[in-house]
Formats: C-alpha cells, structure tokens, sequence
C-alpha cells in the first residue's frame, strides 16, 4: 500500500462523501451504488458494489491500492479482497463521536489531517448549536425511530444520539448501543406501550409507507398516528455513519421535532 494511496475504492457512502469534502476526491476510482453525495459522483466514479455484495474482479481491475469497507456486514468481501493481496481498511463506527473520529483517521490515511481536523471540527461545532438551540424548546417529544419494518428494528447508536441532541426522546435509546440489528427488534406492544409522540421511518432504502404503519395493529392508540406525525427520513442522508447524518440528517430531524415542540406547548413534558 502506498502512501498517501492514490487509488482507493469505497465501499460505503460516508467516506466517499467525506474524500470529497475533504478536497481528495481525485484518490477514488470506485464507489458503492449507494453513494449519491455529491450528486455528481455518480457520473465521475465507477459503482463497483452494492453493501453486502462487491464486484471483487471490477474493484481488483481498478488496481486500488486501499479498499474502504464497514463493519462486519462486508466482512466477506473484505475476506474476497484480502485473498487477493488487496489492502483493506474496515470502518467501525456507531456513533457521534465515532463518526468525526472515522474523519480524522480517514484524511490522515490521505495525508490530510489538518483538513480532517477542520472538518470534524466544523462539523462538532455544528452540533453543539444545533444542541444549544433544543435546550430552549418549551416540550420534548418522544420519539420512536424504526429502521425497518419487517422485523420492526429501533434506531441504531448515531441515529439515537441525534434525536436527543435535536432535542427529542428516544423512546428505544436502551437498545440504540447494541451492535446487532436483531438486537433492536422491537414489537407493536412495545412501540404501542413506548407512546412515542413522534415516529420517523427510514426503510434502509426501501420506500417508507406511513400508510403501513398507521394500519399496524392497536397503532391507532399511538400519540403520532393520531396526530398525524410519521415522517420519512431519508436513509441516504440518515442510515450512513457519516458527514450525511451530521447536517441532512440531523437537520430533518430537527426540524420536525422543533414544530412539534412549538405546536404542542402546554402539556406537560416527558421527562424535562
């Protein structure tokens, strides 16, 4: 492996987003069919993979002299890669902190640390702010983020941190650290029971369907059905651990909690 490598291959949407916010986008030669930020990369990067699945003989083609993976669940084309004599670095990261570190030690495996340090610190002083200014919202909704719909699985580890940061209640914030998607499984009576005031869906890139959770059984007893508060988050901008997460979608999240606080401001709050 060289250094810094010139030719690296991205498994995964958050560090193509952050080579280019980086100024380093001219390192890739291969992306995930995912990656769609900046819109313009899917026209100058050839789509090599798609998240648990890689086209091994494409990406080897590309002579890549660093391969970007995440987590366990591309551990077998880690495993394809290796035994092919490619160098392969695997992101872990599961939360907020987590997320600015992975920019720290992405641009530093690029030679560009202090522009990884200004990013990440651009984007920590973004969250202080966006923190600062739930402090002085008048309620704060519980909230019940599902990630998918068949099992219904609650929000993973970032995703929680972000909607208590927006001011919100994560309704399933217990199961938010474990590391496993069958370890967030939740039921209808759990949801039924939680309350939540708010409910966001992000299908991993299937279509959200409000409809499909309005009809769920005993839903209709459910503060947000009720009151009509479903909202899709887009998972592009919401289900990578990555520079997305941080702006987009803490952005979106924030936004449907803050009119939420401002039109429900009499009732007593949950748990303030």
């Amino acid at each position: 492996m060289a250094f810094p490598p010139e030719r690296i291959v991205c498994l995964t949407e958050e560090t193509v987003e952050t080579l280019y916010l980086l100024g380093e986008e001219a390192r890739i030669v291969g992306v995930s069919g995912y990656a769609v930020r900046p819109p313009r990369v899917r026209k100058e990067k050839p789509r090599v993979s798609a998240f648990i699945s890689a086209d091994i003989p494409k990406i080897l083609a590309l002579e890549p002299d660093l391969v970007l993976a995440f987590s366990d669940l591309q551990a077998a084309i880690v495993a394809g890669l290796i035994r092919e004599g490619s160098a392969v670095h695997a992101f872990n990261q599961r939360t907020v902190a987590g997320i600015l570190d992975m920019i720290r030690v992405l641009a530093a495996m690029v030679g560009a640390q202090a522009k990884g340090e200004e990013l990440a610190g651009k984007l920590q002083k973004r969250l202080e702010s966006v923190a600062a200014a739930a402090k002085s919202l008048p309620r704060r909704p519980k909230v019940y983020f599902e990630e998918w719909n068949a099992p219904m699985i609650s929000g993973i580890g970032w995703v929680s941190e972000l909607i208590q940061l927006a001011g919100g209640i994560d309704v399933f914030a217990s199961n938010a650290a474990r590391q496993s998607a069958k370890e967030r499984i939740v039921t209808e009576e759990d949801v039924i029971a939680a309350g939540p005031d708010i409910i966001f869906g992000s299908w991993c890139g299937k279509k959200f369907r409000p409809e499909q959770v309005r009809a769920r059984k005993g839903f209709d007893s459910i503060p947000a059905v009720r009151n009509g508060n479903i909202f899709e988050i887009k998972s592009t901008i919401i289900l990578q651990p990555g520079p997305a997460a941080l702006t987009d979608g803490l952005d979106a999240i924030a936004e449907h909690i803050r009119r939420w606080a401002y039109d429900h401001p009499q009732k007593a709050d949950h748990g303030q």
